[in-house]
């Protein structure tokens, strides 16, 4: 009863998210965006200008096992579409800076590894934001250092509003020449969940052959859309911590993390058969799944748009630098599975289900538990805990096994 919906509370969200459409807000804006509008969960903890640095590829592939896997496996034929609003009119330019720092493949609308593609109005350049800018920066250059041989296709939206933002979500997943063409949608972004979120998740469910991932949020005990959706991979955020040569010592639940139980969206079955624990109410429990976000021990970005009057190179975190590299994970899993004749993951039947079908065969050795950290004051629903937690979901990625696990997988 409680996550039933009156028609007229649905008439009313779609009146409050028609007018909010109307309204700009952009990423730059501090606070929640309101009812019906997504902002990028990033911090930024450091702008150094001149030379990279944060947590480089090769550390977070070390940290995470992704350089244990074989070399052939980094995504070959997968296109990973970023989802994004409003135009970053220097994506490519900044992943060439990137990839020459680090050392990682060209990849280039030359080459045929990047493109972009505007969704909504005629299809022409929007104006720019600065701080969608650095997100979309971010989410292209940490995809690519996770999947170097998958393409990036960086989808903008009009706006930042959910009408544009789906919108564009619906251009990524469209075949091509018309769309993006996209195996996986990454989607570092989200909002404050409304009545009438539940209209959206069709639009997930019916993609054939394509897994969505989303950001959890910043805010810590909080619940947000498009990852309270069931049929969206949520990435919630950790705390790495490192000894002075800069090797892993272990991960902590980020405080900033997003999640808990969805005012809105039932428990998938995928989680009640699991079971995940304290969900008497039967809801959809977010995250699914960690990666490290803490901006202190923050990704090295670049982006010559600017945020905040600095450009260049930047240090930055939260749980949407989590999501585009969870998408290069499954982008190295669907590459193999196809060249072993087996179908891309699929949002519907198999990501989420298979990640907790195998949480439940082999959780020691396919995910790193997250066991200590809050997000919140809310008691066991904020406190991170041996298996899944509403913080850090079922936990990081041991990537041979896991990876391993998603290629084998029927």
């Amino acid at each position: 009863m409680w996550r039933s919906l009156t028609h007229i509370s649905q008439i009313l969200a779609g009146c409050a998210i028609a007018w909010f459409a109307a309204q700009p807000v952009f990423a730059q804006q501090s606070g929640r965006p309101p009812v019906g509008y997504a902002r990028p969960p990033f911090h930024m903890h450091a702008h150094t200008t001149l030379a990279p640095s944060g947590l480089s590829p090769q550390q977070i592939r070390h940290f995470y096992g992704i350089d244990q896997l074989p070399q052939s496996m980094q995504g070959s034929g997968q296109v990973i579409a970023i989802v994004d609003a409003y135009d970053n009119p220097d994506a490519e330019s900044n992943l060439r800076v990137f990839n020459r720092a680090f050392g990682l493949p060209a990849c280039t609308t030359a080459n045929g590894c990047f493109s972009k593609i505007y969704s909504g109005g005629n299809a022409q350049r929007l104006r720019a934001d600065p701080g969608w800018a650095l997100e979309s920066s971010l989410d292209i250059e940490w995809a690519h250092a996770i999947a170097p041989q998958a393409k990036i296709v960086l989808v903008e939206a009009a706006s930042n509003s959910f009408s544009d933002l789906m919108s564009a979500v619906s251009l990524a997943i469209a075949p091509r020449p018309h769309g993006a063409g996209a195996n996986i949608v990454t989607m570092s972004w989200g909002g404050t969940e409304f009545f009438s979120e539940t209209q959206y998740d069709g639009q997930f469910a019916s993609a054939n052959g394509v897994s969505f991932v989303a950001a959890s949020g910043d805010s810590g005990a909080t619940v947000e859309y498009p990852a309270a959706s069931p049929y969206v991979l949520a990435v919630g955020g950790t705390s790495v911590s490192t000894d002075a040569s800069g090797t892993y010592l272990g991960e902590t639940a980020w405080s900033g993390s997003g999640g808990g139980q969805s005012a809105y969206e039932s428990a998938p079955s995928y989680q009640s058969n699991y079971p995940i624990p304290n969900d008497s109410i039967g809801a959809r429990g977010v995250p699914d799944v960690a990666y490290s976000a803490d901006p202190t021990s923050g990704f090295a970005v670049y982006d010559a748009y600017g945020y905040q009057g600095q450009r260049g190179w930047f240090v930055v975190g939260g749980t949407s630098a989590g999501a585009p590299q969870w998408s290069g994970l499954l982008a190295i899993a669907n590459g193999a599975r196809v060249l072993n004749g087996k179908s891309t993951l699929n949002a519907v039947s198999a990501i989420n289900a298979l990640l907790y079908r195998i949480a439940s065969t082999s959780y020691a050795t396919t995910y790193r538990d997250i066991s200590s950290g809050t997000n919140g004051s809310c008691g066991v629903l904020c406190t991170a805990a041996a298996g899944y937690d509403y913080v850090t979901g079922l936990g990081s990625p041991v990537a041979t096994p896991l990876v391993g696990a998603l290629i084998d997988a029927p």
